[in-house]
């Protein structure tokens, strides 16, 4: 039994200051003195290395097509233990999901399972009694999303909030908050969205202080809490990630936990807190280590996992660490088993727009202006370190990159997309795909590798 206090901030649309005025209210409850546990809806990876910056504790995701509507309040659970309030900043629009599959991933979703009041962040900036219509709408629409208050954002003056909540009055909804708008309120963004955290840590920092600050002034506090506090328990155990491997086998059983390399620091930001977690359970190591600064492996390295992030506005600096490079293709050229997921895919090949890569794989990549995003489902083409041939997986993709592949590896993934398509490589004990999964929603895979680091 869960009893953890909590919300979540959706928005009409994406763009409204949702994360804004989530990141404010977690770094205005944490100095507070308050055990905050940090959410987020679907699969970003950039929002919770802020929310973690605020509260102190990592950011967790809660993505129902990646790792299943039923694993959600575990997973919830799980991070949310101990803490005295949770706050879940969803995604896109209040009821956006995945395309043609009703609410599933959507926050409206996720709030449900959660059995979670909402709190709409309205951009207000362009409107006054419109605002009204808007919030009945949201408010109205899904009988089971309780819709217990509204913050407006980006409010212009002290006469263009009367106005609105002069509007709101006959709502039902409450006004719990009102957020002026400001230049001061503004994080690092490029690309892909906001920038990582771990790459401009100052800037971060001074971001998170101004929303917390924006958040105090404009929103009522005491009530938002008292909201909070208006969630039922939940029923669902935490997820255990010693649980979810035992039908897997359960740890690998070495005399020694094999260590497995992660790959960290500025240029590789993307991951999930539950995979060092179900490492962990598994019987291995996980041991980080930055592309950009250190020269070698961790000693004693078995398996390495290269997960998603930014290589490209590193490239220079990862081209230049050449005796890395070396030591990880020395590494896979002996068979270690090796998992690379996006950025990690582009750090394995030949070449990134020219600068010299790890030459792991036959393969060319570049910057393109085109944008690949989107859920996916896929089935594996061939045996790997992550999956056995034939093994169906859920999950995403989001890069600007693209990957000219040469011959001598076979596809990792089939992927079901509106024009079906082969993607990644599989050669040796490699395993390089854009596809980015989540290990809780695949313990299974976690626990495959492991055991493939093991002696043989």
């Amino acid at each position: 039994m869960t009893r953890v206090p909590r919300l979540v901030l959706a928005a009409p649309a994406s763009g409204s200051g949702k994360t804004t005025v989530a990141t404010g209210l977690m770094a205005a409850f944490a100095a507070a003195g308050l055990a905050v546990s940090p959410h987020k809806v679907g699969p970003d990876y950039i929002d919770p290395g802020y929310h973690a910056l605020a509260t102190g504790r990592p950011g967790r995701n809660l993505d129902a097509f990646l790792c299943g509507t039923e694993r959600i309040a575990p997973l919830f659970a799980h991070g949310a233990e101990g803490c005295d309030l949770a706050v879940v900043e969803g995604v896109m629009g209040l009821y956006d999901g995945v395309a043609g599959q009703g609410d599933l991933a959507s926050t409206a979703q996720v709030a449900k399972l959660l059995r979670a009041p909402v709190v709409l962040v309205v951009d207000a900036a362009a409107q006054s009694r419109s605002v009204a219509a808007l919030v009945h709408g949201f408010a109205s629409w899904d009988a089971g999303v309780r819709l217990g208050g509204v913050v407006l954002n980006r409010v212009a003056s002290d006469r263009h909030e009367a106005l609105l909540r002069d509007a709101l009055d006959a709502s039902g909804v409450p006004v719990l908050g009102a957020v002026r708008r400001s230049a001061g309120v503004a994080t690092p963004a490029r690309h892909l969205g906001l920038v990582p955290v771990a790459e401009r840590r100052p800037e971060a920092l001074a971001a998170v202080a101004a929303m917390a600050e924006a958040v105090r002034a404009g929103c009522d506090l005491d009530a938002l809490l008292a909201l909070a506090r208006t969630a039922p328990p939940l029923p669902e155990a935490p997820w255990d990630p010693a649980g979810a491997l035992a039908e897997h086998g359960g740890p690998v059983g070495a005399a020694r936990p094999p260590r497995i390399a992660v790959a960290g620091g500025a240029a590789f930001t993307f991951g999930y807190a539950e995979q060092a977690e179900l490492l962990a359970a598994a019987g291995a190591e996980a041991v980080p280590f930055d592309p950009l600064r250190d020269e070698r492996l961790p000693p004693g390295t078995a398996g390495l996992v290269v997960g998603g992030g930014f290589p490209e506005v590193f490239a220079p600096g990862l081209s230049a660490n050449e005796p890395l490079r070396d030591a990880i293709a020395a590494l896979a050229s002996r068979g270690a088993p090796v998992a690379a997921e996006c950025a990690g895919l582009v750090y394995l090949a030949k070449s990134l727009d020219g600068a010299a890569m790890c030459g792991v794989l036959d393969a060319e990549a570049r910057m393109t202006s085109r944008l690949t995003l989107g859920y996916r489902e896929a089935v594996a083409l061939t045996d790997s370190p992550l999956a056995a041939e034939g093994a169906r997986v859920r999950g995403h993709e989001f890069h600007r990159t693209a990957v000219a592949p040469g011959a001598g590896a076979a596809a990792a993934w089939g992927l079901r997309t509106p024009q079906p398509r082969r993607e990644g490589f599989v050669a040796g004990g490699v395993h390089a795909s854009y596809l980015h999964t989540h290990p809780a929603g695949a313990p299974g895979a976690v626990r495959r590798f492991a055991g493939r680091c093991l002696p043989a």
